[in-house]
């Protein structure tokens, strides 16, 4: 994964906020996915920026931590994603 790759989401993907946690429900596999306040805050910045540099340059901004760090934790949860074909990274 790269910074300039760009997130698409699967369209079997449901995902809905509650109490401040995202829940998504993959349709295909029937699948339930719970993600904590980082992991949501990720998802949403994947809604509304346009590559995976900008939903980095969002989140550095909401959260006090290392840029390495940051990408790495980027890139682990995108991949995560991926393996569970709930979203596709692709040069943008």
């Amino acid at each position: 994964m790269n910074l300039d790759q760009k997130v698409t989401f699967a369209e079997t993907v449901f995902a809905q906020e509650v109490d401040g946690e995202m829940v998504l429900l993959d349709m295909e596999s029937e699948n339930y996915f719970g993600l904590d306040e980082v992991g949501t805050a990720i998802w949403q910045a994947m809604q509304e920026k346009e590559t995976l540099k900008e939903v980095f340059e969002v989140l550095s901004e909401q959260y006090e931590v290392e840029a390495e760090m940051l990408e790495k934790d980027l890139s682990d949860f995108v991949n995560k994603l991926v393996e569970s074909g709930l979203v596709k990274v692709e040069e943008s």
